[in-house]
C-alpha cells in the first residue's frame, strides 16, 4: 500500500507490507548490513557497501548501483528500537548538518499476531521535496524494496 498522510501536512509517502515473520525477525533482517544488501532498493539495484552504527547519532550510510550508476547516501539514526527506527539525511556523521536535508525516514514493526505490519514512511521537508521523490520512483521502487525486504524476511524465519 502506498499513500499520502494528512497528518504530515501531505509531506509523507508511505508503503507498508504485511510479513509472515515476527517483529523481531524483521528488525535483525532491517537491521543487518550483511543482509540488507540483498534487498535495499528496487529490482536491479545492488547495494555493494552498507555501513550502520545502530544508535541516535550512528551512522546510516549505503552505496547504491544500478547499471553505472552510483547512489551515494549517508544520514544518521535519530531513533533505534525493535519496533522503530528513525534515521533522516539531515545530518551526517557526528551530527554535522548535510547540504540538503530531503527525509526523514520513519520504519516501524507492528505484531499483528505471529505476523508483521511493516510501515516505511518517508518524510519530507517541503513539498515540492515530496514531489520530487515521487517523480523519482517511489511508488514503484519503495514497493519492489518493500517486496523484497518481505520475501528475504519470511525466507529468513522460514528456514530458522
Amino acid at each position: 500500500m502506498n499513500a499520502r498522510s494528512d497528518d504530515t501536512n501531505g509531506f509523507e509517502l508511505s508503503v507498508s507490507r504485511t510479513i509472515a515473520a515476527p517483529c523481531a525477525t524483521a528488525f535483525r533482517v532491517w537491521t543487518d548490513p550483511a543482509q540488507i544488501t540483498h534487498w535495499w532498493g528496487p529490482h536491479g539495484m545492488s547495494v555493494p557497501e552498507c555501513e550502520m552504527d545502530l544508535r541516535p547519532g550512528g551512522v546510516f550510510r549505503l552505496l547504491m548501483k544500478m547499471d553505472d550508476k552510483e547512489f551515494p547516501s549517508e544520514g544518521v539514526f535519530l531513533d533505534v528500537s525493535p519496533q522503530r527506527l528513525v534515521f533522516t539525511d539531515a545530518y551526517v556523521r557526528a551530527w554535522v548538518p548535510s547540504r540538503k536535508a530531503f527525509m526523514t525516514c520513519v520504519t516501524t514493526f507492528e505484531p499483528q499476531g505471529e505476523q508483521t505490519l511493516y510501515v516505511a514512511r518517508a518524510l519530507h521537508w517541503t513539498a515540492e521535496d515530496r514531489d520530487a521523490h515521487e517523480k523519482m520512483g517511489f511508488h514503484d521502487g519503495w514497493a519492489q524494496m518493500a517486496d523484497r525486504f518481505k520475501a528475504l524476511v519470511e525466507s529468513v524465519h522460514k528456514g530458522a
